[in-house]
């Protein structure tokens, strides 16, 4: 059992809530904005470096690092207090961006980049849990509701700047340019972040945190580099990650004081709102992925057409955010929650049905989805953080935030499963198998519509570009299945109880 050793108190310093919230939101929009900005970049820095074969892990070396290291982070801030995780991540994003800038080879860009995607593990979680710290039920959703929109903004310069930033300057400043922002954030979380936290003898339990690390991470390469690496790798990866998952349950059930409360799934409230991120997350990277996919390859438009379809989503969820933020005392949890389900479900039956009118059509479906993206994430998260003690917030927000991750994981995995065989079997069925491969579809999205394509008949596009529709409004009606999941959780998602939604005192320790 834990022995207090010394309190310590600090009552004339007091915490500047504001300047605490700024240095929140320019740490949480440079690890948001990270993904898109990178992106735009991606096709010039790999000109330059080489290595195409690596292309890829640029992207999932950071979201790696960034999935398994969550739940631990937000579990060394229960312990140890929210302040020196932050700045530890912080540093740690900030050196891993430096080294970005300086790397000499595609080997080194990546490795490099899974030192900023452990500091992203930490400054996502510790931004959404010092929000619920230092803010009451009554502003906590309001709060938010302002840090989710980060992610829309985000979303919408992250191409804009990087392809400023690429035309104008040099790929390096890509990732150098968070530096003075993240110095910035560091500067004011020091002079104006004062914790009271008890400094006590701590049991942490290591053999957890590796187990987890290690499952997570298998299970993470077994969904991301399947395609890569092939069914058989991917098979053996997921196996391995489910024993030693397995194991780390086990340890879980043992340990004095876990890395993971179990018992926290026990809470209704947790769990739902757990489960319901899952199922957001895979119908979220759905989206993204194949929305702006079916624009062009299928539609026939460019990509400026096919962002802005995208960016219905990125309009609609900070919108849904800032307003599931305010009413959220009013309303409470379950009305909000089944309202993000039904916009969910709604919007995504819209892309299913009507997206082959046009992108209009797409657009509004992408709309309401992201409508209902910004209700559940903004309210389970204030449902889940109220739902827990200061002791446990940490590791509440960040799970729940790895369920969000682990269902983009999942879903990109699984959805580029079924495009990939529904497209073959496409075109197998008609005796095209040796003329169009499926690398004919990267071709295809490249193109306007009429456009003919080297080696491929005006017949054999004709097919390709069925082929495209059809897999893609399969995958479509797959993501409106998992928004039906959403709502059907949702619907049976308890209320806080009175006592908790009275709660007008600042959290915290």
């Amino acid at each position: 059992m834990a022995t207090i050793v010394e309190t310590v108190e600090t009552p004339p310093r007091q915490t500047r809530r504001s300047l605490v919230l700024t240095a929140l939101v320019v740490a949480m929009f440079l690890a948001a904005i990270e993904g898109t900005i990178v992106a735009t970049a991606m096709p010039s820095i790999a000109s330059r470096l080489g290595g195409f074969s690596l292309y890829s892990w640029v992207f999932s070396s950071y979201l790696l690092m960034q999935a398994v290291t969550t739940p631990i982070f937000g579990k060394l801030a229960d312990l140890y207090g929210r302040k020196p995780v932050f700045v530890a991540g912080v540093s740690i994003f900030l050196l891993g961006a430096t080294l970005c800038g300086f790397a000499a080879s595609m080997g080194m860009l990546v490795a490099f980049r899974f030192v900023q995607g452990i500091g992203a593990g930490a400054v996502l979680p510790m931004s959404a849990t010092l929000a619920g710290d230092l803010y009451s039920l009554r502003e906590r959703g309001r709060i938010q509701g302002y840090l989710a929109s980060v992610w829309g903004i985000s979303s919408i310069l992250g191409p804009l700047a990087g392809g400023i930033i690429v035309q104008h300057l040099h790929w390096h400043w890509i990732f150098w340019l968070n530096l003075p922002f993240g110095i910035a954030s560091l500067a004011l979380i020091g002079l104006f972040l004062h914790e009271k936290v008890e400094h006590r003898e701590r049991s942490v339990d290591y053999v957890g945190a590796a187990l987890l690390l290690a499952g997570l991470s298998a299970m993470m390469l077994a969904l991301t580099q399947a395609e890569s690496w092939g069914v058989s790798w991917a098979l053996l990866l997921g196996a391995g990650g489910l024993v030693l998952l397995g194991l780390f349950y086990r340890q879980q059930r043992a340990a004095p004081d876990p890395m993971m409360h179990l018992e926290l799934w026990a809470n209704e409230i947790i769990r739902r709102g757990n489960l319901a991120i899952l199922c957001a997350g895979i119908a979220m990277i759905g989206l993204i992925t194949f929305l702006p996919t079916f624009v062009q390859g299928v539609l026939g438009r460019s990509a400026l057409v096919a962002g802005f379809t995208l960016s219905g989503m990125s309009i609609g969820w900070p919108i849904a955010s800032v307003v599931a933020g305010r009413t959220f005392v009013r309303l409470g949890v379950r009305t909000l929650a089944r309202a993000g389900g039904v916009f969910v479900t709604v919007g995504a039956a819209i892309v299913a049905i009507f997206a082959t009118r046009g992108p209009l059509e797409a657009g509004l479906g992408a709309f309401l989805m992201g409508m209902g993206f910004g209700l559940l994430n903004t309210t389970y998260i204030v449902a889940i953080q109220t739902s827990v003690p200061w002791a446990q917030r940490g590791v509440a927000t960040a799970t729940n935030m790895l369920m969000r991750n682990l269902g983009n994981a999942i879903g990109a995995a699984m959805l580029g499963g079924v495009l990939n065989v529904r497209l073959a079997s496409y075109i197998e069925a008609r005796g095209l198998a040796s003329t169009i491969s499926l690398d004919s579809v990267r071709d295809l999205i490249q193109h306007g519509e009429g456009t003919a394509l080297s080696g491929v008949s005006e017949q054999a596009l004709t097919v390709l570009r069925g082929g495209l529709s059809d897999s893609l409004v399969l995958v479509f009606w797959i993501v409106a299945a998992f928004a039906i999941a959403i709502l059907l959780i949702s619907a049976r998602v308890p209320d806080l109880s009175p006592d908790q939604m009275n709660e007008d005192a600042r959290a915290g320790p």
